[in-house]
């Protein structure tokens, strides 16, 4: 990735503590029970007088560009706002668009789905129901790379957390791909790159129903995340509720999967929900799954395949555009609702009655969450609006946020040091008081070389009657930057392992 991680994560945050002794600093953390909501803009979205409902929308990631909103629509245009912008109540929401709006340009010919920042905010990812993602400079509103190869419309993508060259994108054919933005063409097109990997098939129910018509159900791919470790990727789909784990150095096959109800041997003359939206917390200890049985179910990383640790109720979730986000901090879990509403619950109290979000007209679709301000959100709806929102609150809970909740860590001895990091060249870090992210970090691609025990080391699942096809490109399979996505088995742990390690007495 270009530039320095500001965003440390967990398994870097854990690496500090045990050689520094560093401490989890306490977030703020929202009290739902004395919170109050304010709608603090409203803006529509129209370009030429036309009217498209808002597909998608994301924060930028860094704290300098947190307050700037893309917004992706059905007619194929990126716009950026500015939310920090004071929306006078006299104003109608086209004059709030007019103020707001930073820049704006026609991305694809058809629906966008997904963007996703990446870069520092430098480059923005489009996924479209063209069948092609597109890589923008941000500022100069051009494209750079088109990454082609699936059939069907893409409807999710999501970077490597540190190395955001390398994406995943999710398509209703059935399939989830890896691209390399620095792979070499191999077309007539100087932008146009292929993927590096693709597997066909990855969520098809084993009784592949038919409807009227003789017409398949879906096999779509709606949601993907590439997970914390560096390595784990998790998907689900329009078929069932199942959630799977891949992992990159091997796709042949599924590593873990998680269900709502995984004691249940079998859906037979049950109905199966599929999952609209998959998101992760800053930290990638939990995920938050939206099921099309109008719930949200909250899965740890560790041990996904036991099933949701919690559940949230209260939203109707009756198409797959309808999303839900997790907050950074794990504290809280934001969703739209066919309803016209959206909802936020507090993770830690799942069984109360969840804050809800009134004034929009139509189905509310995609919702996020600033990263750097806390308690501001914003969410889509098909009344061709977008609302920002502010939850003010009087006082905050000494409670932490969940993903904050660390086992102590007992810090190494000097024999344990030295041999962990025998192979490892001493660097420089630069400790910062007031944030103990570190800014000279080491690169994190390359993990000590430390051996899991044989019980933590996770398993292929034989069960999984799932027809794959991994097609990898010339260029994956020799000296490409793609080479990446294979690392000797020794220097790459899976996310199980990071965790395992981390909660060890």
């Amino acid at each position: 990735m270009e530039g320095s991680n500001k965003h440390q994560s967990f398994f870097q945050d854990i690496k500090s503590r045990e050689l520094h002794g560093f401490r989890v600093k306490k977030r703020p953390y929202i009290s739902i029970e004395s919170s109050e909501v304010d709608q603090i803009g409203a803006l529509a979205v129209e370009h030429n007088g036309n009217t498209p409902p808002p597909m998608a929308v994301s924060f930028c990631k860094t704290s300098e560009n947190s307050h700037i909103l893309a917004v992706a629509d059905e007619g194929g245009y990126v716009s950026l706002y500015n939310t920090r912008l004071k929306f006078p109540p006299s104003s109608t929401h086209q004059q709030n668009a007019e103020k707001s709006k930073m820049s704006e340009w026609v991305a694809h010919e058809n629906a966008i789905f997904d963007v996703c920042w990446i870069k520092d905010d430098m480059n923005i990812l489009t996924a479209s129901g063209d069948q092609c993602i597109k890589v923008w400079d941000a500022q100069e509103k051009q494209c750079i790379r088109a990454l082609m190869g699936h059939t069907g419309s893409v409807k999710s993508i999501c970077s490597h957390p540190t190395n955001q060259d390398i994406i995943v994108s999710g398509s209703r054919d059935g399939s989830f791909s890896l691209w390399d933005l620095r792979s070499s063409c191999s077309s007539s097109h100087i932008f146009s790159i292929p993927s590096i990997a693709a597997v066909h098939k990855a969520h098809v129910s084993p009784r592949q129903r038919r409807v009227k018509g003789g017409k398949a159900t879906s096999m779509s791919i709606t949601s993907v995340l590439y997970l914390k470790d560096e390595i784990s990727i998790a998907t689900a789909g329009a078929v069932d509720s199942a959630i799977k784990f891949w992992d990159t150095r091997n796709l042949k096959s599924p590593i873990l999967q998680a269900c709502p109800h995984p004691n249940v041997s079998s859906h037979k003359g049950k109905r199966l929900h599929g999952v609209s939206s998959l998101s992760q917390d800053l930290n990638g200890v939990f995920i938050a799954a939206s099921c099309m049985d109008s719930r949200i179910y909250l899965y740890n990383v560790l041990q996904p395949e036991k099933g949701p640790v919690k559940t949230f109720t209260g939203c109707q979730i009756n198409s797959f555009f309808v999303k839900s986000a997790i907050s950074p901090d794990a504290a809280h879990v934001l969703s739209g609702s066919s309803d016209g509403n959206a909802y936020i619950w507090q993770v830690n109290k799942p069984l109360a009655d969840p804050l809800i979000l009134k004034n929009h007209d139509g189905e509310v679709t995609a919702v996020d969450w600033c990263p750097s301000e806390t308690g501001k959100v914003a969410t889509a709806s098909d009344d061709f609006t977008v609302r920002f929102w502010n939850i003010q609150s009087s006082c905050y809970s000494n409670t932490r946020s969940p993903s904050s909740i660390r086992r102590r860590v007992m810090g190494l001895t000097n024999i344990e040091r030295r041999k962990l990091f025998a192979d490892e060249k001493p660097v420089s870090i630069k400790n910062d008081s007031d944030d103990c992210h570190s800014e000279n970090l080491p690169n994190l691609t390359k993990t000590p070389e430390i051996s899991t025990p044989e019980s933590h080391k996770m398993k292929h699942f034989q069960s999984f009657e799932v027809e794959e096809n991994l097609e990898r490109t010339p260029e994956a399979a020799s000296k490409s930057p793609s080479s990446v996505l294979n690392p000797p088995s020794s220097l790459k742990r899976t996310i199980r392992d990071y965790f395992m390690h981390s909660q060890s007495d």
